[in-house]
C-alpha cells in the first residue's frame, strides 16, 4: 500500500447564519462525498480535524456545518482555512478519461513525435474546459485539455502526448 497524500478539497469562506454554517469553495470534483454528513476533513498541514454534520447547496454555494463549530462565532473562526483529506495516491476518478489534478502535475509532455517539450505544472479549471499549464524552456503554455489536443495521458509512463497541431506550443503574444 502506498503512503497517502494530502489533497486540498476546499477553502472555508464566510459564516452563514447563526448556527455554525460556513460557505466552502470546493476544490474537488466530488464535494457530495468529501462533505457528506459524517465525513472528516482536516486543516491542511495540521492534525486538526473537522467533522461534517451537514452540507447543502444554497444559491450555488456549498454550505457546511462542522461539529467543531456550532455557532456563528466558532464558524467565523474557520474562515480562510484550507481543508484537506488524505487519499491513496493511486485513487482514480470513476471515468477512464478522468484524472485528478495531482495525477497530471509533474507529467512529462511529449510532442506528437515523442520528443519531450516540457512538464505539466498545473491545471486550470474554466467553465467551458480545463487547461493544462505546460512549463517549457520558452515559458508557460496553456493547452486546452481536450482529446483533440491531448490525445494520450499515460500515468504509468508519466507522460502526456500532444496532437500534431501547428503552433500549439508557440508564443504568439509578441
Amino acid at each position: 500500500m502506498s503512503a497517502q497524500v494530502e489533497v486540498v478539497v476546499g477553502l472555508v469562506g464566510r459564516a452563514h447564519g447563526l448556527r455554525g454554517e460556513v460557505s466552502v469553495m470546493a476544490s474537488t470534483d466530488d464535494p457530495d462525498t468529501r462533505f457528506a454528513p459524517g465525513a472528516t476533513v482536516h486543516v491542511e498541514g495540521t492534525k486538526r480535524t473537522l467533522s461534517v454534520v451537514s452540507s447543502r447547496s444554497h444559491s450555488g454555494t456549498l454550505l457546511v456545518t462542522f461539529r467543531e463549530a456550532s455557532d456563528r462565532t466558532a464558524a467565523e473562526s474557520l474562515r480562510g482555512l484550507s481543508l484537506a483529506v488524505h487519499v491513496d495516491p493511486d485513487e482514480r476518478p470513476a471515468g477512464d478519461e478522468e484524472f485528478y489534478d495531482r495525477q497530471l502535475r509533474g507529467l512529462r509532455v511529449l510532442d506528437h513525435l515523442g520528443s519531450s517539450v516540457g512538464e505539466v505544472s498545473d491545471v486550470v479549471h474554466l467553465p467551458s474546459q480545463d487547461l493544462l499549464v505546460i512549463s517549457t524552456p520558452e515559458g508557460e503554455r496553456y493547452i486546452p485539455f481536450v482529446s483533440a489536443l491531448v490525445p494520450e495521458v499515460d500515468l504509468t509512463a508519466g507522460t502526456v502526448r500532444l496532437a500534431d497541431v501547428e503552433g500549439l506550443l508557440d508564443d504568439t503574444s509578441g
